[in-house]
């Protein structure tokens, strides 16, 4: 194995299909990306090639590396026009499901690590994170809204089952009745049960199961470290049935992949007990574009060009387009096809006849934290 440098992320090139070379990048077995190029903030990157010596396939398999990090705050606020939260927490950096398509991977490229492997492999985690918590929602003058947790990376990714950090945060939450919004894909989420059904009879939680195919090999290809789609559909059942509300979201919606199972999915998880759905078109900023384009050629290579062109032709003949409004459906025949398949389909159904709303009047600011800072 030998390396060169220098290339800048502008110069890393996905090749066309039938060109790419076969196998994975070294030590990438069992990973989502198949690359681990320099974020764009970066002068200066390595890239891997094989230089004869045939050593690739002796290197081991990454290993997932934690790294803590005492945070200073802890609740982020977003003014985004077409999204219903403007708070929410992240316990985690990066990611260890590994899906192929995150729009979050392009966070790891603001503190020096690749969107690729690194955002799956290098991760964070917050310690802290309840402690923080309960000091913010204790200042004078803090108004309760629902806070979202697991739109940026998942709270109940694998590394959650020893750190716990998400527990930790619901404790605080439970405790001063806060309303709070989870997505994920994990069906460690049933763990928290005892936190979670005694919120839910007070209208405090609302959960997501995220649900992109039925299908377990794209799936375990696609989302390798994720929880199968039948541990998915079983969370929104075991959720349901203790009495929190779980809904599905039929996502990413990936054109000539993934877009032909939306009823499917739709009709598997209201069997489970989901009432409320939604959906969102697959996104790829920046870094993301091609990592994507280069799992497509790995695993779906015959599909790539349909794949990338129906993509374009909802994102104004671009891979993405980050415009409000416009990012999460995307625009243009195929996509408002998408969008009366899913209206058709959730009305035939039964899902979304009634939304669930949470409550945050009988929230209880936390004593200690507000008498800790007025001593200061």
């Amino acid at each position: 194995m030998g390396f060169s440098l220098p290339k800048t992320p502008d110069q890393v090139q996905v090749p066309e299909p039938g060109s790419r070379p076969e196998g994975d990048i070294a030590g990438a077995r069992g990973r989502g990306a198949g690359l681990n190029m320099a974020g764009r903030f970066e002068k200066e990157a390595l890239e891997a090639f094989d230089d004869g010596w045939g050593t690739l396939d002796e290197i081991q398999a990454l290993r997932t590396q934690v790294h803590e990090e005492r945070a200073r705050t802890i609740i982020t606020r977003n003014e985004s026009p077409d999204i219903s939260f403007d708070r929410s927490i992240n316990p985690y950096r990066g990611c260890e499901h590994g899906c192929i398509y995150c729009f979050a991977r392009p966070s790891h490229a603001y503190v020096g690590l690749s969107p690729g492997l690194d955002f799956e492999s290098r991760l964070t985690v917050k310690p802290n994170a309840a402690e923080l918590l309960e000091r913010e929602l204790s200042r004078p003058g803090y108004t309760p809204r629902t806070i979202a947790i697991g739109t940026n990376t998942d709270p109940y990714q694998p590394i959650e089952r020893d750190w716990k950090v998400m527990r930790d945060i619901l404790q605080v939450l439970d405790r001063c009745n806060h309303p709070v919004g989870i997505v994920t894909k994990s069906a460690l989420v049933l763990r928290d049960l005892d936190i979670l059904a005694p919120m839910a009879e007070r209208g405090l939680v609302k959960v997501a199961l995220s649900v992109t195919t039925l299908d377990r090999k794209l799936a375990r290809s696609m989302e390798p470290r994720a929880a199968t789609p039948e541990k998915r559909l079983a969370a929104i059942r075991g959720l349901n049935e203790a009495g929190v509300p779980a809904s599905v979201m039929v996502a990413p919606v990936i054109p000539a992949l993934t877009d032909s199972e939306m009823e499917k999915i739709l009709e598997a998880a209201h069997e489970a007990g989901a009432r409320e759905a939604g959906y969102i078109l697959l996104r790829l900023p920046i870094e993301v574009s091609p990592l994507f384009r280069d799992w497509l050629l790995r695993h779906r290579p015959d599909s790539f060009r349909h794949v990338m062109n129906l993509i374009r032709s909802m994102r104004g003949g671009k891979d993405y387009d980050a415009q409000w409004q416009k990012r999460m459906k995307g625009e243009g025949p195929y996509a408002e096809q998408l969008a009366r398949r899913f209206q058709i389909a959730a009305k035939r159904i039964g899902f979304n006849q009634r939304r669930r709303r949470l409550s945050a009047e009988n929230f209880l600011a936390p004593q200690a934290g507000g008498v800790q800072l007025r001593l200061f």
